[in-house]
């Protein structure tokens, strides 16, 4: 891809010719008779921007997740790239249904101000996010008491332990029932799904937080409130 995101339009067509000989008109007569030609399928499309953009990502993070922070191209516009709220990607409509793909997307997702983008050394470009970029699909625990930690796999691999550089949050539902996160990095959380919410709350305990009493979680000398300790029912 090019700086200048020419390699997201058509490719130009060829110049014409400087000084080339006019051609001979042939009249009707003159006009020798042809066989009739078969007809051929048209040429396939050059590849689509979802080919650039994979081989930018896999040449940009050989060795482990790309710097995607230290990174400022040039903004091209939106794709037609979407990642709905249960973690899915879709390009064009469509699932994209290679997981070591949406891995390799997943490396160079960042989150800017204004929007979430897809970024290489050259090029920027706009994705939809319905909710989370990520899901968390597992829970490990270890240690105990102040020393215990809760690690979360996402639904593309990625481990991130909850601790104060990695919080979870909770949102309020207008139903009455909490939503939550954990942070990944960069800005971008991953969404925890029901059966690992289930397995959250199971480790939860009540603290004093500025005087009262709440039902949270503890993980990394951290802990992250969750609900009044007497407003837990249906907060599932």
């Amino acid at each position: 891809m090019r700086g200048d995101c020419a390699s997201r339009r058509g490719a130009s067509q060829p110049a014409k010719r400087q000084g080339s000989p006019t051609p001979k008109v042939q009249t009707p007569a003159s006009r020798p008779i042809l066989p009739a030609m078969p007809m051929h399928a048209p040429p396939a499309p050059p590849p689509s921007n979802l080919d650039a953009l994979a081989r930018a990502a896999g040449s940009a993070g050989k060795k482990g997740l790309p710097p995607v922070h230290l990174w400022n191209p040039a903004y091209c516009g939106e794709i037609d790239m979407r990642i709905a709220a249960d973690g899915t990607w879709f390009y064009g409509g469509t699932p994209i249904g290679r997981p070591a793909l949406v891995r390799l997307f997943s490396t160079i997702l960042r989150r800017d101000p204004e929007r979430f983008v897809l970024v290489t050394p050259v090029e920027r470009v706009g994705i939809a996010v319905d909710d989370a970029p990520f899901v968390a699909v597992e829970m490990k625990v270890e240690g105990e008491g102040e020393d215990r930690t809760l690690a979360f796999r996402t639904n593309v691999d990625d481990w991130t332990t909850a601790g104060p550089d990695h919080p979870i949050r909770f949102v309020r539902e207008k139903t009455g029932g909490l939503r939550p996160y954990v942070h990944v990095r960069g800005g971008l959380e991953a969404r925890v799904n029901r059966s690992v919410f289930y397995d959250l709350v199971a480790q939860g305990e009540d603290r004093l937080v500025d005087g009262v009493p709440w039902f949270g979680i503890a993980s990394g000398g951290a802990f992250f409130p969750m609900a009044p300790a007497g407003e837990l029912d249906g907060i599932g």
